[in-house]
């Protein structure tokens, strides 16, 4: 049974509890590490001191979260909190496929990695048409030949290329 201030909480409900809890926590986690993380300088003045003020910003985020949390007008997970949970967490999928995109870089190339992960990102973001499909594929080509050709960014060639013929292989290093 909802109480008479959780019935005249106007802001929306969901995910709340979750960022309370969340913050709190990440606050508390950075505050324990500040010894490590700072140092305290001999001979400074007090408010001159590397740890102080990142202690105080530290401090003033632990001591308002956890006031935030107290004020909540609820204290109990509902199933928007966990659907909210679930939004937050599918980003998580997008650092994913990074993180394989760059570890696939050295290996393969960054020309046929481009052309592996932009259909197959455009494909899972739900442009699965023949068109979008192929729009898909030269922008990454033109991707790779802006980066590469243009701008001149040195992306080191796969690992795959050592395996080409010398003159093809410097220009899939260089170019591809």
């Amino acid at each position: 049974m909802a109480t008479e201030r959780e019935r005249r909480f106007a802001g929306p409900r969901r995910g709340q509890i979750l960022f309370a809890l969340g913050f709190v926590a990440l606050s508390v986690l950075l505050l324990t590490q500040i010894g490590s993380q700072t140092r305290w300088a001999e001979r400074t003045a007090f408010f001159s001191q590397p740890r102080f003020w990142p202690a105080v910003g530290l401090g003033g985020m632990v001591l308002l979260g956890g006031l935030h949390l107290k004020r909540l007008p609820w204290r109990r997970f509902t199933t928007a909190d966990r659907a909210e949970l679930r939004r937050w967490a599918s980003v998580l999928e997008y650092a994913v496929w990074f993180l394989v995109y760059v570890l696939l870089v050295p290996l393969l190339g960054y020309l046929p990695v481009t052309l592996i992960f932009v259909p197959l990102l455009a494909w899972r973001m739900g442009y699965r048409s023949r068109f979008m499909m192929v729009v898909s594929l030269v922008f990454a080509v033109a991707v790779v030949v802006l980066f590469k050709s243009f701008l001149g960014v040195k992306i080191p060639g796969g690992a795959v290329y050592e395996y080409l013929p010398g003159g093809l292989r410097s220009f899939f290093i260089l170019n591809l």
